[in-house]
């Protein structure tokens, strides 16, 4: 007689009741989805407040392209009168390029005020940036009702500087 092998007779009712072969679903499913969203939720929200916080004490990075304020707003106290009248743009013998400017501080409030650092920004016919450099005035505190005059030239500027924006420096 041929040799018979019989899988029940090793391994008994186990195998008649589960079959390599019967359905079974791929997976299972998850027991709790709510929770898994909530968790990416909050790690959302701990990464969209530490982006604030960070854009808040470091400010936007230079590779943002969001148009940025030129010039601080500066001590609401110190008034900047430098007329247009009062800018010289020429070239001097040599060739080379000089823009000069001069104007007036004036301290208009009640108290003592440190006078920030100026920036001079020298810009073409079509109000694009051509160059710039920063002034530090004479005097570093002003009284109340006082007036400093600055007076600043600068030379080899670029040909295409036709007028300038004068404030106060970005911090």
């Amino acid at each position: 007689m041929p040799w018979v092998h019989s899988p029940e007779a090793d391994h008994g009712d186990d195998f008649a009741s589960s079959s390599r072969f019967a359905y079974e679903p791929p997976f299972r499913p998850r027991r709790n989805p709510a929770r898994l969203w909530t968790i990416a939720a909050a790690i959302f929200a701990i990464v969209a407040f530490g982006a604030i916080a960070a854009v808040a004490k470091y400010g936007l990075p230079t590779w943002a392209p969001l148009s940025r304020p030129t010039f601080s707003a500066g001590p609401a106290d110190l008034v900047l009168d430098f007329p247009p009248s009062r800018q010289d743009r020429r070239s001097l013998p040599t060739g080379t390029g000089y823009f000069g400017v001069s104007g007036r501080i004036t301290n208009v409030g009640k108290q003592r005020r440190v006078v920030p650092t100026l920036l001079i920004v020298l810009r073409d016919a079509q109000n694009h940036f051509v160059y710039s450099w920063e002034v530090t005035p004479p005097k570093g505190v002003l009284a109340p009702g006082e007036s400093e005059t600055v007076i600043e030239g600068v030379t080899n500027i670029p040909p295409a500087a036709k007028f300038a924006e004068i404030g106060w420096k970005r911090t």
